[in-house]
């Protein structure tokens, strides 16, 4: 039955692979159970329903990947957008929670639309092969450096912006951490050189036992106020889903309905439909390269099954209580452990679901015990960048600015906005405007109203 529904043999995986896929992407993803909901409950929401809105809502949109697509992609509500949803719309503008999920629910529908018409489709086939690159070489330094961060590797400078983390100040807490995801990057890098499967999950639970270790020891030390909690689970089943009540549906409410202003509904939802449309693209992009679905044209089969997948379930997270669910990049872990088809996404989905009772142990696993894989899911993908063509600055320029600037801009969708600007505006000027397709230039023109007018 896995068979006929996956095309395992078809895609040169078995069953096993597609497990250890699937629970190695759910495991460089788990950490998304704790952040959202600390991002998100600043809108006001509460917290316990924000993390079961954001399991329920990683399952469903998983789900749909592995069901509608058969790619091992897995979804959840995604970083930065949920900033903007808490701190901006709820925050700067003084809108409701409610309002913000009706916003988003909006922006959900209308990616149905879009997604059924084909045109993320053709926007997605329009990028051209060399830029593609470009963003998959991109997505692998912004993973790596999300790593280095929830690593504790690199730290805020005020003269350099970033710098080393001083592992002698604050040993017990910045410093330790520091120094276990080092070593964890270290496990990786050796179990996966020796082709041993499952490398991912073995760095991120040996990171994390280490940190117990440290923790029982008195090497690590915990510090709430700073954010360095217990490694140690006190809780493993939670049972109580009332609280999902406050928030299922409340985007229906009168609450998000009442004292809407149009220009703004229509600025915040081009607002979460731009950025998720690139993140998403971005991510398909990256992630299908490194796991060479990319066809000899640089499309990707099945590809408005994807996109239809990814908007489906940002119109279901925000009925249930949830920023916008996007296609997640670090789907690229468990694709490097051999994931290549849905069964992986449905093991990540699965686990999503069981994480609504086991919330209080998943929670438990660290940055930092995460942060290893990220740092080396990185690595390989960057490995692209040698089948980008450096002779021709029409294309390589391009494909560098790009991915350049998603670490640096910490943004996969401003450095699709930098690529696509600037492969028009070099080709226009070096005479190739004819090998330009169309739809590049309704993106740059587009792209560029939105830093004028947004």
């Amino acid at each position: 039955m896995l068979e006929k529904m996956f095309k395992l043999n078809e895609n040169n995986t078995n069953v096993k692979t597609e497990v250890i896929g699937g629970i190695t992407t759910f495991m460089t993803m788990a950490y998304i159970l704790a952040v959202n909901p600390s991002i998100l409950s600043a809108s006001g929401m509460n917290p316990n329903a924000i993390v079961m809105a954001t399991a329920l809502a990683a399952f469903i949109g998983t789900l749909c990947m592995a069901l509608m697509a058969n790619y091992p992609f897995a979804l959840a509500p995604g970083l930065g957008l949920n900033a903007y949803f808490a701190y901006t719309v709820c925050g700067a503008m003084g809108y409701s929670w409610q309002f913000a999920l009706l916003a988003v629910f909006i922006e959900g529908i209308i990616f149905i639309i879009l997604s059924l018409t084909n045109v993320r489709e053709a926007i997605f086939n329009a990028i051209p092969m060399q830029l593609k690159k470009g963003v998959s070489v991109g997505i692998g330094l912004f993973v790596a450096f999300i790593g280095l961060q929830n690593g504790y590797l690199v730290a805020s400078s005020d003269s350099t912006k970033v710098t080393v983390v001083n592992f002698t100040e604050n040993f017990h807490t910045t410093g330790i951490c520091a120094l276990l995801c080092f070593i964890g990057v270290m496990i990786i890098a050796v179990l996966h050189h020796k082709n041993v499967k499952g490398s991912f999950l073995i760095g991120i639970f040996a990171t994390w036992i280490l940190g117990i270790i440290c923790q029982l020891t008195g090497i690590y030390v915990v510090d709430v106020e700073t954010g360095f909690y217990s490694l140690i689970p006190t809780h493993f089943v939670s049972v109580d889903f009332s609280s999902l009540g406050e928030t299922f549906g409340a985007c229906f409410s009168s609450a998000a309905t009442s004292d809407i202003k149009i220009l703004d509904m229509i600025v915040i939802v081009f607002a979460f439909l731009f950025v998720d449309m690139f993140d998403t693209i971005g991510t398909l992009i990256g992630v299908a390269n490194k796991a060479d679905m990319l066809d000899e044209e640089g499309k990707l089969p099945r590809i408005k099954q994807a996109l239809l997948a990814d908007a489906v379930a940002t119109s279901a997270g925000a009925v249930l209580g949830t920023s916008t669910t996007t296609t997640f990049v670090e789907s690229s872990s468990g694709v490097s452990e051999g994931a290549r088809t849905g069964l992986a996404s449905v093991v990540t989905g699965l686990l999503f679901l069981l994480a609504i009772f086991f919330a209080p142990l998943f929670t438990t696993i660290p940055g930092f015990a995460t942060a290893p894989a990220l740092i080396f899911v990185g690595f390989l993908m960057i490995t692209a960048v040698v089948d980008i063509d450096f002779s021709d600055a029409t294309e390589a320029v391009p494909a560098y600015l790009c991915l350049l600037a998603m670490p640096l801009m910490y943004s996969i969708s401003e450095g699709i906005a930098v690529g696509v600007i600037s492969y028009v505006v070099i080709n226009v000027c070096v005479g190739k405007a004819k090998k330009i397709h169309p739809l590049m230039y309704v993106l740059a023109v587009l792209f560029v109203l939105k830093y004028i007018f947004l």
